[in-house]
């Protein structure tokens, strides 16, 4: 009898996991809304990024979004990487988790696996964006000019700070190179 029950525990763990890999947004952060998507599109050059495993010793971090026919977002990442002395790229995907007017998506770079990609802050004009993973170990601010204004980045670091973010942890990208 205690030998079935054993066989369910690694099925309830797997379902367990998958619940808490779902979500795409840190608890009590809040998604864009309303979301335009189009305007979304474009290229976008990382100012600050809290740096993680896939974007080490990148610098001059760009992300460039485009709509596939099929209605997913096309991502293409590029940063230089300053160890290597090479470009590096990553081209992936991104849907929608729910309503395409609200900023939650979620992006894949290794087939089936996707993370969380919110916008939690942007301009009327979507010239900057602040951006978060699924936990408050992600966060990025973006920008369409490889620069941003004192007064975009204090508002932005107050917002993710707001948040729980440790904005102390912020890397700040160079752009000194063209591709």
């Amino acid at each position: 009898m205690k030998t079935k029950k054993l066989n369910h525990l690694p099925i309830i763990l797997v379902i367990i996991a998958g619940f808490y890999s779902c979500r795409t947004i840190p608890k009590d952060v809040v998604a864009v809304k309303p979301f335009y998507k189009e305007r979304y599109l474009g290229k976008w050059y990382e100012i600050a990024r809290i740096d993680f495993k896939y974007e080490k010793d990148l610098d001059n971090t760009t992300a460039e979004y485009s709509l596939n026919s099929n209605g997913i977002i096309k991502v293409d990442n590029q940063g230089y990487n300053t160890k290597k002395g090479q470009w590096e790229q990553a081209t992936g995907k991104a849907k929608f988790v729910g309503d395409e007017n609200i900023a939650m998506l979620k992006v894949s770079f290794f087939g089936p696996f996707y993370s969380g990609y919110n916008v939690i802050a942007i301009d009327d004009n979507y010239k900057y964006a602040l951006v978060t993973g699924a936990s408050l170990n992600y966060l990025w601010i973006l920008s369409r000019e490889t620069n941003i204004p004192d007064s975009i980045k204090n508002k932005y670091l107050k917002i993710a700070e707001g948040f729980g973010y440790n904005t102390n942890n912020l890397l700040w990208v160079k752009h000194d190179k063209q591709k």
